[in-house]
């Protein structure tokens, strides 16, 4: 008797009135979310503008989900396109099955033609963007705990998966492999925002870094699983997929590393063409004040100086008369002597 275990959902759907919320598609969602606020929150933080990675995501995204469906549609081609199968079923991604291979590879062509529209370096984008999908994925693989799927070998551990019956399954306690995959990512998400704010990684090689740290767990966690799978030479195909994206990875950083070295200082033009025209407009303004205050004081030294004239005038005209007065009053005493 199993004394605890990790329950499974009784369903993956909930029925909110007329419109099915499927816990599957909560959880990308929601990863997704996470992703570019938190990939926004970093790429400011690198002097770009606000709202540019979501502005890129929305041509990330449906690449990677497109991706992401078409590696799991053609690895596993045998779940809907053999005898008995329902090829329509391949359209269904609510019910599962998202290749994260696919998802990186076509999602990155998404980032590109978005990249390119805003003229931002690809690179520094995926560099913001890295950890915010170590966080998605992490979000992301709770969608299978709601569909009882992509679970380990039988075990009677504490954390077990307990799984019920079902189609392609059977009841039992299991490896909860979307769990340790969840808590790699989590992991993995820490690992790059360390390395980053510590070596100043650039041009890519924090989203390699990424790579490879993901790439590392899932050889592991994959080998774990017991769902069927296409094998080569003994190993899942998804294992091998693993290894080779792994040594790629850290191939680049090495070969990034000494090509390009440091860190870009401009990841986004536009915020410093607005940065400098607010400068720019500062500094009018301030020889506007400048003008303004030397015009006050031109204005008061003439006025000053019209002010003086107009006192000598009068001085001048007051004396002047001063001195006929005697003049006057003499002559007529004069006169009346």
């Amino acid at each position: 008797m199993d004394l605890a275990y990790i329950p499974s959902p009784s369903t993956g759907v909930i029925d909110l009135g007329p419109i099915p919320l499927r816990g599957y598609a909560f959880c990308i969602i929601i990863g997704v979310f996470v992703a570019v606020w938190f990939g926004n929150k970093r790429w400011i933080a690198r002097g770009g503008r606000a709202g540019t990675v979501a502005d890129i995501a929305v041509w990330a995204v449906p690449f990677g989900l497109v991706g992401g469906r078409l590696y799991h549609v053609i690895t596993d081609y045998q779940l809907y396109f053999s005898d008995g199968e329902d090829w329509v079923d391949a359209f269904k991604i609510w019910q599962g099955g998202l290749g994260i291979w696919g998802a990186i590879a076509l999602g990155a062509v998404g980032a590109w033609i978005g990249c390119r529209r805003r003229g931002i370096p690809l690179p520094a984008w995926a560099d913001a963007l890295a950890p915010g999908i170590a966080l998605a994925q992490a979000c992301g693989r709770w969608g299978n705990w709601f569909n009882q799927e992509l679970y380990g070998r039988a075990t009677d551990v504490p954390w077990a998966l307990k799984i019920s019956e079902g189609p392609n399954r059977v009841a039992g306690t299991y490896h909860p492999t979307f769990l340790y995959e969840s808590l790699w990512c989590i992991g993995v998400a820490l690992l790059v925002i360390w390395a980053d704010r510590r070596f100043k990684l650039g041009h890519g090689r924090a989203f390699a870094l990424y790579v490879a740290a993901y790439c590392a767990g899932r050889a592991w966690i994959e080998y774990m699983r017991v769902d069927e799978a296409h094998h080569i030479l003994g190993l899942r195909l998804n294992v091998w997929t693993a290894l080779i994206v792994f040594v790629l990875a850290v191939v680049y950083i090495v070969i990034s590393a000494r090509v390009r070295p440091g860190r870009e200082e401009i990841v986004e033009p536009e915020a410093v063409d607005a940065v400098d025209a607010v400068d720019a407009g500062g500094v009018e303004d301030a020889e506007a004040g400048a003008d303004a205050e030397s015009g006050d004081a031109e204005s008061g030294s003439d006025a000053e100086s019209r002010d003086a004239e107009a006192g000598s005038d009068a001085e001048s005209r007051h004396a002047e008369s001063g001195a006929d007065a005697p003049k006057t009053n003499g002559a007529a005493e004069t006169a009346k002597g």
